[in-house]
């Protein structure tokens, strides 16, 4: 009787550790399927007060010096927000320091987060100098504003707005969207200029509230001849990348039918379904271990 007791238990042990095994490999395979990660990415964004790409040519053009000049120039995540009034270039003027812009205010912002990017300038009361003009502005404003936002799952804006008078080479002018206005003044120069130049695509939004193609060579002297362009607040964003869409972890995988069944016939009719290779598999075990365990106990007795 002790014989049959401690042969019987190692084959009970066995055929309950079997079926675990067999039950538990099921949900490791199942929960492989669906997994995606979300992005990370929150978009960019990017403002500038003033930047400027002009050349100028001294002393009848024996010396020339290229005027690049940017102002609150801000890109995010990196940076967000400066309000420097004043732009500065060195060895133009005499070697002097020469003053490319003045201000009341002059503020360039940008930021991002998970709902979106946006940029955003602001320039009140500025004055524009360039070489050979000491005197004359090339052009004052009273206010220019530009913005461009970027929201997840919404179409990006661009604007740019202007309030106030604007003067270019001591004459005042009227600007307006979607042509340029020309303005030339004799023995001074010629100032082209574009206002609220604005762009946009499905993730992205641009503007420039003001940009200026500049020709300036004051009584045809050559003592100052400058060449060029010039942008006022000019922004940019970039919305956040879309996350991938995951199916649930949970959802079970579509049932498969063995090829070549009979039309009609498939695991639907004999209760099958995506487990069933896992059940059927831990039936198998269970009944050759029973098996086992009964051929044994049998050739014990004998």
């Amino acid at each position: 009787m002790n014989a049959n007791t401690n042969f019987r238990m190692p084959a009970r042990r066995f055929t309950a550790t079997a079926a675990a095994t067999v039950l538990a490999a099921g949900p490791v395979v199942l929960a492989g399927a669906g997994s995606a990660h979300a992005s990370a990415d929150h978009g960019r964004a990017s403002a500038v007060v003033l930047r400027t790409g002009l050349d100028v040519s001294l002393l009848n053009k024996t010396v020339n010096v290229p005027l690049a000049v940017s102002l609150n120039e801000v890109r995010a995540p990196r940076s967000s927000e400066r309000t420097a009034l004043t732009a500065r270039l060195d060895g133009v003027d005499g070697g002097q320091p020469f003053s490319v812009l003045r201000a009341d205010v002059a503020s360039a912002k940008a930021t991002v987060s998970a709902s979106g990017a946006e940029a955003s300038t602001n320039l009140t009361h500025a004055r524009i100098h360039v070489p050979g003009l000491p005197l004359l502005s090339l052009i004052e404003v009273g206010q220019v504003t530009s913005k461009a936002t970027c929201e997840t799952g919404r179409k990006p804006v661009a604007s740019a707005t202007l309030l106030g008078g604007v003067t270019v080479l001591g004459k005042k002018v009227t600007l307006t969207v979607g042509g340029p206005t020309e303005v030339k003044v004799p023995g001074v120069g010629e100032v082209r200029i574009d206002f609220s130049k604005t762009r946009t695509t499905s993730r992205t939004a641009a503007a420039s509230a003001l940009e200026l193609k500049v020709s300036v060579n004051p009584l045809k002297l050559n003592v100052a001849d400058v060449e060029g362009t010039l942008t006022l607040g000019s922004v940019t964003c970039e919305s956040p990348a879309a996350a991938p869409v995951s199916a649930p972890a949970s959802a079970s995988a579509p049932d498969i039918k063995p090829q070549g069944a009979p039309a009609g016939s498939g695991l639907a009719e004999t209760g099958g379904a995506s487990t069933t290779p896992f059940v059927v598999g831990g039936a198998v075990v269970l009944l050759a271990a029973g098996g086992a365990a009964v051929a044994l106990g049998r050739r014990h007795r004998s």
